[in-house]
């Protein structure tokens, strides 16, 4: 607390009590430049071996739609019991997009082959979210038998 006498009277001083704020901000900006900083580092990833476990199968009211990718990078769409013809990706659009406008909530699976390219998995993502889809999911293999725990 900063105290400042005022010259009013020779002799007679009168007591100032102001409380000087200058240096809380500098405290504050240094300790705001300190969680700047550290901040992002305490984000980083950390390596961390996850556990494997079989999973149980969904429970599906409705045929979902599944939009499998072959080994080549063709995409074909099962609705229902229908299976399609290789399609190109304005199709895969217009198709969904049909169930989608009559079915909002429909499930759409996503169904890859092992030796496809990311890129051509990621791409029909992507088309299916053009499309309108709100609900996806992966279809995998469950695993013949779970290591056990070290």
């Amino acid at each position: 607390m900063a105290m400042s006498y005022s010259s009013g009277r020779p002799g007679k001083r009168r007591l100032n009590a102001e409380i000087n704020v200058v240096p809380y901000i500098d405290v504050m900006l240094v300790l705001l430049i300190i969680f700047m900083v550290t901040a992002p580092l305490l984000t980083q990833g950390i390596e961390v071996e996850l556990p494997q476990a079989a999973s149980e199968d969904v429970k599906i009211d409705d045929e979902p739609v599944t939009l499998s990718v072959d080994r080549k990078g063709q995409y074909f769409l099962n609705i229902g019991e229908e299976r399609s013809a290789p399609l190109s990706d304005e199709e895969v659009v217009q198709r969904v997009g049909a169930v989608m406008r009559n079915k909002p909530e429909t499930l759409i699976l996503v169904e890859g082959d092992t030796a496809v390219d990311y890129g051509k998995v990621a791409n029909g993502m992507s088309l299916l979210q053009r499309a309108g889809a709100a609900k996806l999911g992966f279809v995998t293999k469950a695993p013949d038998k779970v290591p056990a725990r070290k």
